[in-house]
């Protein structure tokens, strides 16, 4: 039904190759002259108010945090991870979480949960209330957005699943309900509801204006002629 829905690539990011804390930028090989590189061999940068690392327990803190690579941005009040790299590590953003990431695609919590497997995001899970995300339609001037309590974008299926009083819009239409799937590449919304409950999808169609009449001219029924023009 919201066939039209923008991707929403808010979270579709390809990130990171290993890079240590607080400001670091792996090295990698020289590219070929006019080939761009892939988005997780570009180099990380992690700018921060404040860091602490542990090397016992192998974690890493941060405060007012910026984690970019290309077009890929995340930044939040808080960040702590389990791994002291982007190659096999879980990544926990916490207060005013924001994500930016191409194609000009946007998501906003108040946490988020990332985890990073072979220099790139597996999976991104953001919770708030709600979690919001954006992004312009590339068919349209229009802006597809959504919310839910929790968001969970998943890369190699290419879903992203909203849960809790979950709504999509494609800027015109909209659908709602317990539990919607949207598939990003597909550009296909499913919605479930839970059985037992009395909980429901429900959508909202925009009816579609109709063309308006020239100056001077009107719309004849069908099989009837217009009137003659007195002179």
């Amino acid at each position: 039904m919201l066939s039209g829905l923008g991707a929403f690539a808010a979270a579709a990011v390809q990130a990171a190759p290993a890079a240590a804390p607080a400001s670091a930028a792996p090295a990698s090989a020289a590219p070929t002259a006019g080939a761009a590189l892939p988005t997780r061999q570009l180099p990380i940068t992690v700018d921060a108010a404040s860091s602490e690392v542990d090397y016992r327990t192998n974690t890493v803190e941060f405060t007012q945090v910026v984690i970019s690579q290309g077009a890929m941005r995340v930044q939040a009040d808080h960040a702590h991870a389990s791994g002291l790299n982007f190659a096999n590590s879980r990544w926990t953003f916490e207060g005013h979480v924001r994500i930016d990431a191409e194609p000009r695609g946007s998501l906003r919590a108040d946490q988020a949960v990332v985890e990073f497997r072979d220099n790139r995001i597996m999976r991104a899970t953001a919770s708030g209330k709600p979690a919001e995300f954006e992004q312009p339609r590339p068919d349209s001037q229009q802006m597809a957005r959504g919310h839910a309590n929790e968001i969970i974008y998943d890369v190699n299926e290419g879903t992203v699943r909203l849960s809790e009083n979950a709504w999509l819009t494609d800027g015109t239409n909209e659908i709602s309900g317990p539990l919607l799937v949207y598939n990003i590449r597909a550009q296909r919304v499913q919605a479930a509801t839970q059985s037992g409950t009395d909980q429901r999808v429900h959508i909202v169609i925009q009816p579609q204006s109709a063309p308006a009449t020239p100056a001077g001219k009107t719309h004849n029924e069908p099989g009837k002629t217009a009137p003659p023009v007195p002179k």
